[in-house]
């Protein structure tokens, strides 16, 4: 018996073969998405891995030269030296489409095209140290971007292959099988209506053609009783004269 109640009509099975053919075909387009969506994504997530350990080690490297600079420098003059800022960095946000996943994609520009104004001091009364230490971090700028692109791309698409994965699932064990299920048990119901109407047609045929050998049986009794009449009658008619 089927899960769901279903009116067993010829109407009914077709919808449901329709059903099960668009079921099947967007099982096969889910399932070619979802292993497409899983193969950039692996390699997305390699490429994520080896950005993030440039990028950390740009980062200790530039930390050690912070370090190094403060032992060089007071406190009052490192806070000095970042008081004001001669450049600044517009961020532009916008996407692409992978898989139909809508990821990020940052661009960054500067307000000038002076690669000294990243330095917001004087270079004669400042340690080396510092000045390593800032440039390396705005060469990290652009890698640091690109790595905040491929983990939010790496999230989203974890997710949307996740509900791939889960609707993959509720086609294969689901839908798909109740589909089945109720054409089996629609077809199952019209054959049987179809077997007990040709047994009734059966039946019927038999009781007319029954009938009519009856019909032709009295016929034929009744013509025999009249034919022996006629001759019983011109029996008689010989014998008187």
């Amino acid at each position: 018996m089927p899960k769901t109640r279903v009116n067993p009509t010829r109407m009914e099975l077709t919808r449901l073969k329709g059903k099960l053919a668009t079921a099947v075909r967007g099982h096969k387009l889910l399932k070619d998405k979802r292993d497409e969506l899983m193969r950039q994504f692996l390699e997305l997530v390699r490429e994520n891995k080896a950005l993030r350990e440039e990028v950390e080690a740009g980062i200790n490297e530039a930390n050690k030269n912070f370090v190094l600079a403060r032992l060089a420098m007071s406190t009052e003059a490192v806070n000095v030296a970042f008081m004001s800022s001669k450049q600044e960095v517009t961020l532009d946000v916008s996407s692409k489409n992978i898989m139909s996943v809508e990821v990020p994609v940052f661009k960054s520009q500067t307000r000038t095209s002076d690669e000294n104004d990243i330095y917001s001091y004087g270079l004669a009364f400042t340690s080396s140290d510092l000045d390593d230490a800032v440039g390396s971090l705005s060469d990290l700028l652009p890698k640091m971007l690109e790595l905040a692109e491929k983990e939010k791309a790496c999230q989203m698409m974890a997710a949307e292959i996740e509900k791939t994965r889960r609707r993959v699932n509720a086609l294969e064990h689901v839908m798909i099988p109740d589909y089945k299920e109720n054409i089996k048990y629609i077809t199952m119901k019209l054959d049987e209506n179809d077997r007990s109407s040709q047994i009734r047609l059966m039946k019927v045929k038999n009781q007319m053609l029954e009938e009519t050998y009856h019909y032709e049986a009295k016929a034929e009794a009744a013509a025999r009783e009249i034919a022996a009449k006629y001759a019983a009658e011109d029996a008689a008619e010989d014998n008187n004269e």
